[in-house]
């Protein structure tokens, strides 16, 4: 495999960014298969690139929203992922940030292990690459959950990113496996699931919700399997409103049995 040449300016954000962010563990290593596999989780806003980027194992390649590696697109985009749903006598703050943080936006996306991901034609450049990466044995991140909320755990996923596995299949022959990511932030700790197989022999639209539906099981159920706490939601919302992992009564109610 190549080593990704990478600026010094991204050598020490990224040496700071590892400094203050701590360590995060994993959990369930043994889950992810030897060769390339593609790992599927909870985006929990910027933790889990943040996470995946500095403490996932082996070699890998996360995908981004290609906006973020190109200085143009950097401000709109931010503003409308990130900051649009802050209380409107801010909001325009948000808007200045949006610009200040352009340059550094480009800095480390172009420099972090990341593949762009686009919403038009270009999406089949992101299939292309990440096709090369399975090929040279990485293994691929994907964080792909959107508006509207799925449950309290995960917002529902765009399943267009099942499609790489099938294309990876006619490229090489070979199938290639989901494997279910928790990101808990508040337990500096992240968990691997049992993976989930590719069957190329069904149609591809069936297949895509099904892959889906599988992975937000699983990812749920990793998340409520743990003990209470608050889960990073996907939209950025005040920290006061993160959800539990857990029913708070249904909590309580095993405390007051145990």
């Amino acid at each position: 495999m190549e080593d990704k040449k990478i600026s010094f300016a991204y050598r020490i954000i990224r040496g700071l960014v590892r400094l203050l962010y701590g360590k995060v563990a994993v959990v369930g290593a043994e889950n992810l298969p030897d060769g390339p596999c593609i790992v599927v989780g909870n985006h929990c806003q910027m933790n889990g690139p943040i996470a995946g980027e500095l403490h996932f194992p082996g070699p890998h390649y996360i995908w981004c929203a290609g906006e973020m590696m190109h200085l143009s697109d950097v401000p709109a985009y931010a503003y409308k992922d990130f900051w649009s749903q802050k209380p409107k006598a801010v909001r325009w703050l948000y808007r200045i940030a949006s610009y200040l943080i352009a340059p550094l936006a480009v800095c480390i996306f172009n420099n972090a292990h990341c593949i762009g991901v686009y919403r038009d034609t270009r999406i089949i450049s992101t299939f292309r690459e990440t096709v090369e990466k399975l090929d040279a044995g990485y293994r691929v991140i994907i964080f792909p959950e959107h508006d509207p909320p799925y449950n309290n755990i995960l917002s529902t996923f765009q399943d267009r990113f099942v499609t790489v596995a099938r294309q990876y299949y006619r490229h090489s022959g070979q199938t290639v496996s989901f494997v279910p990511l928790y990101i808990a932030p508040a337990m500096h700790t992240m968990y691997l699931g049992r993976p989930v197989a590719f069957d190329p022999s069904v149609p591809n639209r069936e297949e895509c919700r099904r892959v889906c539906d599988e992975l937000t099981q699983r990812i749920t159920d990793l998340a409520t399997g743990l003990p209470l706490h608050r889960v990073v939601p996907y939209r950025n919302i005040p920290k006061t409103q993160y959800p539990y992992n857990l029913p708070l009564e249904v909590y309580s109610h095993d405390e007051a049995d145990g």
